[in-house]
Order: C-alpha cells, then structure tokens, then sequence
C-alpha cells in the first residue's frame, strides 16, 4: 500500500479544516494558502470527502468547508479510505470477498492478511485530533 499525494492532502486538508474553522466555514482559497497546495487539486479531493460524509459545504459568499464532526471522531483510515483507491497491500484483499482463484493454497497469503490488519488497525487508533495533539503513538510500541 502505498499512500497517494491526494491521500496525503487529504489529510492536511481535514486538519486546517479542524484548526481554523471554529464556527464558521473556511474556503478552499484560505486551505490552500495555508497548506502551499493548489486550490484546484482541494477542489478534487473535496467532493471525495464530502461523499464520505467527512465534510460539510456550504455555498455563498461566506461558504466553505467544515468538519461534519469533531476532530476526535475521525479516524485516518477513514479519511484515506475515503480518498485512496484502495488501502490493501495486495489486490487480492481489496474486496471483502477475496475470488483469487489461488487462495486456497497461497502460502503468502497470510503475510497479506496481517499486513492489511496491522495496518488498518493503527491507523484506526488514530484521530485527527492526535496529529493536531502531535500525541501519534508510536508504532514499535504499539505491537
């Protein structure tokens, strides 16, 4: 798995999104000047976010963008989820179902499967308001 630059903005974008928003909503104008990404590469990922229901927009002269939630109810496996194409490190395990004709007698299989687990469950223990926090934990102590 490898994680895309829109992933990765993605990220970026929901945190300047939970640290300047407060009660009102910030354009993609002010995100990108902040972040140094261009507007028009925010304007592809927003509709993904929105999609996922991680955002809210709001149109006018004083619309914009906001967190549908608070930054402690956002995992980063579910923004990346939401924007990446697929977070399994194989193609087998991008489906729920895994129809690889050799799975039954694929010995690396099982290497995949944790791959995939260990993966989706750090980045599941991970908020939005941990990267804002900087209290990321860290990774050879979590296992």
């Amino acid at each position: 798995m490898m994680v895309s630059t829109r992933g990765r903005y993605a990220l970026r974008m929901m945190m300047d999104l939970a640290e300047n928003q407060g009660d009102c909503y910030v354009s993609l104008k002010d995100i990108a000047d902040r972040q140094g990404i261009s507007k028009k590469y925010l304007e592809q990922i927003i509709p993904l976010l929105n999609q996922a229901d991680l955002t809210r927009t709001c149109r006018g002269a004083q619309g914009g963008y906001r967190l549908s939630r608070s930054a402690k109810y956002y995992t980063l496996f579910e923004i990346l989820q939401a924007t990446e194409t697929s977070m399994a490190p194989v193609t087998c395990l991008e489906y729920a179902e895994n129809t690889c004709p050799r799975s039954k007698e694929c010995p690396t299989l099982p290497v995949w499967e944790g791959l995939n687990q260990v993966v989706k469950e750090y980045l599941s223990g991970i908020t939005l308001q941990d990267l804002i926090d900087g209290t990321v934990p860290d990774p050879l102590k979590v296992w």
